[in-house]
């Protein structure tokens, strides 16, 4: 009895886990907006009703989908520069490298797409995501830049354009995985492209230069 009351305990602590992971390949499949509390429940393999004893509509599950997804990875990366103590061009690289291997790997990639998809009719997700993952990244990135700034390493530029500057490469490889790729020849080297984009950045940094 006490065996079967444990792995009832292991399952229910279990299950956020697999309705999330079943909501991101309806959402991945459907879109935000045709994807159905059923399809989800069905994936999952429970009840509808079970979903909602931890989420109380779709648009909370998707919002705890970005956040149990995207968030630790800025969370990772914001670690990762308050620890450094090097130069600013290395931990620029240490940093995109970090988001590029997330963008070229991971099956989350999808959610950015998701978002812009369905900005237009769903703006309260879209507000979400600008201000969980967007400001929270950006914010690092020109933090980051200005340190190099500052320090004299990087040129005299504007932080905040540069940081979108240096995001944007790795937005294209987001969306040419999860609309395109299917329809390459061959897998595209989005690592390669990753590194070539740092190099070029980098360079076009440098005080020296």
């Amino acid at each position: 009895m006490e065996a079967t009351q444990s792995r009832w305990h292991r399952r229910k602590d279990a299950r956020p886990a697999e309705i999330l992971e079943a909501a991101l390949t309806v959402f991945a499949e459907k879109g935000f907006a045709a994807a159905r509390m059923e399809d989800i429940s069905r994936r999952a393999g429970v009840t509808k009703g079970t979903i909602y004893l931890y989420f109380d509509s779709k648009e909370a599950l998707f919002k705890a989908l970005i956040r149990q997804s995207i968030s630790p990875a800025i969370a990772g990366a914001k670690e990762q520069v308050n620890n450094f103590r090097g130069p600013a061009g290395d931990l620029l690289r240490l940093v995109l490298t970090r988001i590029g291997h997330f963008i070229a790997t991971s099956d989350r990639v999808v959610l950015p797409k998701i978002i812009v998809a369905e900005a237009g009719n769903f703006p309260e997700l879209a507000r979400f995501y600008r201000n969980e993952i967007i400001a929270q990244g950006l914010g690092l990135l020109t933090g980051l830049i200005a340190r190099g700034v500052t320090s004299g390493e990087f040129r005299a530029v504007d932080p905040g354009h540069v940081a979108r500057i240096s995001i944007a490469p790795l937005l294209l490889a987001a969306f040419w995985r999860t609309s395109f790729a299917q329809f390459d020849d061959e897998p595209y080297d989005h690592a390669g492209m990753i590194e070539t984009h740092i190099d070029l950045l980098l360079a076009g940094l440098s005080a020296g230069g």
